[in-house]
């Protein structure tokens, strides 16, 4: 059988695309390097060009993770919505919703090497997290959310959170229930 010659314009972004569908599909053990190769239609070798290992195939997944939700956030906090209490609202739904739809993504986004992490993965998510952070001090500097530790109030709206993901994601409430606790949190958070 013969390789069928390689038409894509951008191979990475190829591969990362089937690596997300097969993750959401099959899991984190669904993912080989040769596999994405096939389903991409070029030699098994191909991906190592963009990818050294599964491992940076893993990493890359998680950067991109991170900088799509940071997009979400980014695009919250400059939106026009009004008041601090929306804003936090609006990103605690795109978080929930990222996370229910994205299950496993998100799951590899937080499980990656810390300290071993490829310089793009953490740009990606101290991106995420100063964003979040920012618009934390702003909110505590205007006397809506209670004077404490920014960075502790950035890892408690994280948990909360990845929390009620997790609760809907597991079916363990519905996603109006999620809904309504992501109200109940934000409430107790902000006082707007």
């Amino acid at each position: 059988m013969t390789q069928k010659p390689f038409h894509h314009g951008n191979l990475r972004a190829v591969l990362l695309d089937q690596a997300e569908q097969t993750l959401r599909e099959g899991g984190i053990d669904a993912l080989s390097l040769r596999e994405l190769a096939r389903k991409a239609g070029v030699s098994h070798g191909a991906p190592r060009s963009h990818f050294i290992d599964r491992q940076s195939l893993l990493d890359a997944l998680a950067e991109r993770g991170f900088n799509r939700l940071a997009d979400d956030v980014e695009a919250v906090i400059a939106s026009d919505a009004e008041g601090y209490k929306q804003r936090f609202r609006a990103i605690a739904i795109s978080y929930v919703r990222f996370a229910v739809t994205d299950a496993a993504l998100l799951d590899l986004m937080f499980t990656a090497k810390n300290g071993d992490a490829p310089e793009g993965l953490h740009a990606a998510s101290g991106r995420l997290f100063a964003a979040i952070g920012d618009l934390i001090e702003r909110s505590t500097e205007a006397g809506v959310l209670k004077a404490q530790d920014p960075y502790r109030l950035q890892l408690l709206f994280a948990a909360v959170m990845q929390g009620i993901a997790s609760l809907v994601s597991a079916r363990r409430i519905s996603a109006e229930d999620g809904d309504s606790l992501i109200d109940d949190a934000i409430s107790l958070l902000v006082h707007e």
